[in-house]
């Protein structure tokens, strides 16, 4: 008894020492924590380590390194120059070297506007918002400064009596650096995830940035091995983003994308590896040529931190073009599907033409007439020629329509006195379905060969929304084919050619008025689709509609054209009387 009450004394005796000198352990959080404005943290997932205070002796002896100076260190190789700087350990410019932007200038892939406010790439992140700041301002000693040669690493530590942070950056001759992180608080290792927090810097107009895509490949989940999710790779829009938001892996690679451009990390580990989805709010000029303007528009950014939840990060990390003949030179560990990054171009649902159609377009360029505006109009003309067969298939098809139509309306005529729900009406399309059969006309003839072209228009569309390649490529008066003609001198041409079209093709079946108003309608309603478009694809269509009117004058003058205009003229007479 006497010994308990003096262990009791004792304890309560020296509780404001222990207070007041040794430190306190740093709580898990318990709650989401703000990231930025109306943008809320997702807690640590079950198994993200946190720290846990030290005990023994050790953590008295903990060696400190930190840097007195901020300083500088540059990589550079043929394709990228990369500037780190030691506060932080973090980059403050990655220039692609063999791009440009709207300034023809080299290309900062670092959207600096963001990045002040949100974090630079190959920071840190951590679910502890304080330590996370800590970390990421923090003072490194960096092994080299100045220019590093290549092939080459380059270490940065950073150590107190709380915190031990290493990064390891390895650089070779192409987009990929390999990397390696750790950091421990107290003795225990803590989860903290390499990021690109902040878009790219090509990114300076909203159209920009709603192109941010969040993508990631994952060939292991059962949920995603199903049905028509071959390639597995998950495209997420700004909308479906949650900032903070932590997706269990295992990922093959995963990252942030834009129209052109990707950071995508590629784990060693597949299956440990974990995703946080970061989306941050910004205002941006309105008009990017006057940055000082207080006219601004709202825009989200988004970004990516990806790593190992449960000990140290072992990953290289892509940064570069989405160009895919530079994406399929990078290896990915995957079991399913392609082994490269090649899924990071989206050619979307006719991608099976698309990506076809790209190659060809870029074996012209490459073989033929060096410039894309040119290589187009020669894959346009050849296409265009291909799908003649069908423009005089579906003019056979609609003559053997007009020329049914006297005996298809007089069964009209003897069934017309029955109401639409008597069972008698079904005689009458049952006669007319036999009759149709009887002399060999399809009632879809005459407009599904025109159906068939529409998968080219939509492939095109998908492939110059894709293609690096035709990025500030320059044609006549045109700098930029992945933009809209800033004269849109090819939707006038496309309205113009169109309205020659719809005059010169006869259309035996259609109501006089009803093909007058058409003849306006269509036009205006093609030049208001294409008035955004991008130029690449105006050129296509606007070539594809004038080769279109030459191919209508010569048939026009055969035989076949001529007896079309003769009926339509003897249908019209009979509506005039």
């Amino acid at each position: 008894m006497v010994a308990l009450v003096l262990m009791f004394g004792a304890i309560l005796l020296f509780q404001p020492l222990i207070k007041k000198y040794l430190p306190t352990p740093a709580a898990p959080p318990t709650q989401a924590q703000n990231q930025a404005p109306a943008q809320a943290e997702v807690p640590p997932p079950a198994g993200a380590m946190t720290a846990a205070p030290a005990t023994g002796k050790g953590a008295a002896a903990v060696p400190t390194k930190q840097a007195t100076a901020e300083a500088e260190t540059v990589i550079e190789n043929d394709v990228y120059r990369i500037t780190f700087t030691n506060r932080g350990a973090q980059v403050k410019s990655w220039i692609l070297k063999k791009y440009t932007d709207d300034q023809d200038k080299p290309l900062d892939l670092l959207n600096n506007a963001a990045a002040a406010k949100y974090g630079y790439p190959l920071s840190l992140w951590t679910y502890d918002e304080a330590l996370r700041n800590k970390i990421n301002a923090a003072m490194y000693v960096a092994s080299s400064t100045g220019p590093v040669t290549v092939p080459g690493s380059v270490t940065f530590e950073y150590a107190d009596a709380d915190v031990n942070v290493r990064k390891t950056f390895t650089f070779d001759d192409s987009y990929v650096v390999k990397l390696e992180t750790s950091v421990t608080q107290r003795g225990a290792l803590v989860s903290a995830l390499p990021m690109w927090p902040a878009g790219f810097g090509d990114e300076i107009t909203s159209a920009n940035y709603n192109g941010s895509r969040v993508e990631y490949h994952n060939d292991e989940s059962t949920e995603r091995s199903m049905l028509f999710m071959p390639k597995l790779t998950q495209r997420l829009d700004i909308k479906s983003v949650v900032g903070g938001a932590t997706l269990p892996g295992p990922f093959n690679w995963a990252g942030v994308v834009d129209q052109y451009f990707a950071a995508v990390f590629l784990p060693e580990n597949p299956a440990s590896s974990s995703l946080v989805t970061l989306h941050y709010p910004l205002d941006i000029p309105k008009d990017p040529t006057n940055p000082k303007s207080q006219d601004r528009v709202k825009v989200n950014v988004l970004g990516v931190a990806v790593g190992n939840l449960h000990g140290p990060t072992v990953q290289r990390i892509f940064v570069g073009p989405k160009s895919l003949h530079i994406l399929e030179t990078v290896p990915i560990a995957s079991n399913v599907g392609k082994r490269d990054l090649s899924d990071l171009i989206n050619f979307g649902f006719f991608g099976v033409i698309a990506r076809p159609l790209f190659l060809w377009l870029k074996w012209t360029y490459e073989h033929i007439v060096p410039n894309w505006g040119w290589a187009i109009v020669i894959q346009t003309f050849i296409i265009t020629v291909a799908l003649l067969p069908l423009r005089i298939s579906s003019m056979k098809s609609a003559l053997r329509m007009q020329k049914l139509q006297p005996q298809m309306n007089a069964v009209k005529e003897k069934y017309k006195k029955y109401s639409m729900r008597d069972p008698r009406k079904q005689e009458m399309n049952q006669e007319i379905a036999a009759l149709m059969k009887k002399e060999g006309v399809n009632p879809a003839g005459g407009c599904l060969p025109m159906v068939v072209q529409l998968p080219f228009l939509y492939a095109y569309y998908a492939m110059l929304g894709s293609a690096l390649d035709l990025r500030h490529a320059h044609w006549l008066w045109i700098t930029d084919l992945s933009s809209r003609d800033p004269y849109f001198i090819l939707t006038i041409g496309i309205v113009i050619t169109m309205l020659f079209a719809q005059r010169m093709t006869p259309q035996a079946g259609m109501d006089p008025a009803q093909q007058k108003m058409m003849a306006i309608m269509m036009p205006m309603m093609m030049g208001v689709i294409s008035y955004n478009l991008a130029a690449g694809l105006c050129l296509y269509w606007a070539e594809s509609q004038l080769i279109g009117v030459v191919q209508q004058i010569m048939m026009n003058r055969s035989s076949l054209g001529q007896e079309m205009r003769d009926l339509a003229a003897k249908r019209a007479r009979k509506k005039g009387k």
